[in-house]
């Protein structure tokens, strides 16, 4: 990492506490329960293979959506079809009654996911509802649709582990990938452990709380490749949504193509923190254009970060950058002095939608 840190806070649970009554840092500590949680609910809604299948589709917004992307990500090259996320109203136009759709609304009265919902019936494809309740499950259990039920009680950001599980799951069922139900209880001891490193009780100057205070009063420009591509996306919207500010997010090699002569123009805008997201096994010319990327930019911004994913599988190195960043999106909140459980605009803007 380069860049001089912000002023040192202290990172403790009483300071955090104080900050964020509603314990969204409890939430984010909890993903490596979650983890394991998250299959036995799948295993709850007696799911069954489809034969047949041409491809998945998983219908979300926001962080309902994300553990589609996630799971495609996780699969990589082991997917034999094709699997795509459709954030918006419609079902992509390739879509046949041989796609499974995957509606994975947190709340149940997302009204894009409702939409494709409906849409995927009228197509007559083969349908799973991922939620809490709400108008998806009274709508999915009249139609017999299976729902798999979420646990309640969370920011729907929250929940990513149970999506990215759901989604692992459903792709196996439509023969998209091989399951990695193998994987999961690997994957959360894994996470323990970092839980442990990187939570509230480690080192001030580990590696989650170093971030946050070099994020602090700068705008976080993360970017990401391959593996790490969805999960840049993640930390984009986590930093948004806990620590409200803006940040924004590109993949490797397309932003050397364009993003990049950008950044000759970024000091006088404001401080700026480019921060990458790289993995073991991504394609060593993706890994020497982060390092090359960094270097050209480096003159530019406030700090640049290179960070890696921990562990041994595709899923634990994933799901390691996903705990980072979600806890470096909470740490940066508690600097800031906000809390980052309300995202009351969202809800203004969803008001007003309502309304008309």
């Amino acid at each position: 990492m380069t860049g001089d840190p912000a002023a040192p806070a202290p990172l403790q649970r009483e300071a955090i506490a104080a900050v964020d009554p509603a314990g969204m840092l409890d939430d984010v500590l909890d993903l490596p329960s979650h983890l394991r949680d998250a299959a036995w609910r799948v295993d709850s809604a007696r799911l069954e293979p489809v034969p047949g299948c041409d491809a998945l589709i998983v219908a979300g917004m926001g962080g309902s959506a994300i553990g589609g992307s996630l799971a495609q990500a996780v699969l990589g090259d082991a997917a034999v079809l094709p699997m795509a996320s459709a954030r918006g109203y419609e079902l992509p136009p390739w879509a046949t009654e041989h796609t499974m759709v995957l509606c994975a609304s947190y709340s149940g009265h997302t009204e894009e996911t409702l939409a494709v919902y409906e849409a995927a019936g009228v197509l007559g494809a083969p349908r799973i509802a991922a939620t809490t309740g709400g108008r998806l499950a009274e709508l999915a259990r009249a139609e017999g649709v299976p729902i798999v039920p979420l646990p309640g009680g969370f920011q729907p950001r929250a929940a990513v582990a149970y999506m990215t599980v759901v989604a692992l799951e459903a792709a196996a069922l439509a023969g998209v990938g091989p399951t990695v139900r193998c994987d999961l209880d690997v994957a959360g001891d894994h996470l323990s452990g970092l839980v442990t490193e990187w939570g509230p009780d480690g080192a001030e100057d580990g590696l989650a709380k170093s971030v946050a205070r070099q994020l602090h009063g700068r705008v976080p420009v993360m970017a990401g490749a391959q593996l790490t591509a969805p999960v840049a996306y993640r930390w984009k919207c986590q930093l948004n949504e806990n620590a409200k500010v803006p940040a924004s997010a590109h993949e490797l090699p397309e932003l050397d193509h364009n993003e990049i002569a950008g950044w000759e123009g970024a000091a006088a805008l404001g401080p700026h923190a480019a921060v990458f997201l790289d993995d073991c096994d991504l394609h060593p010319r993706l890994r020497r254009r982060i390092e090359l990327t960094r270097e050209l930019v480096e003159p530019h911004a406030a700090a640049t970060i290179v960070l890696e994913g921990r562990g041994e599988s595709r899923l634990e190195r994933l799901m390691s950058l996903v705990l980072l960043g979600d806890l470096v999106s909470v740490y940066l909140a508690v600097l800031q002095g906000i809390d980052p459980t309300p995202a009351d605009i969202i809800g203004r803007l969803k008001d007003a939608l309502a309304a008309e």
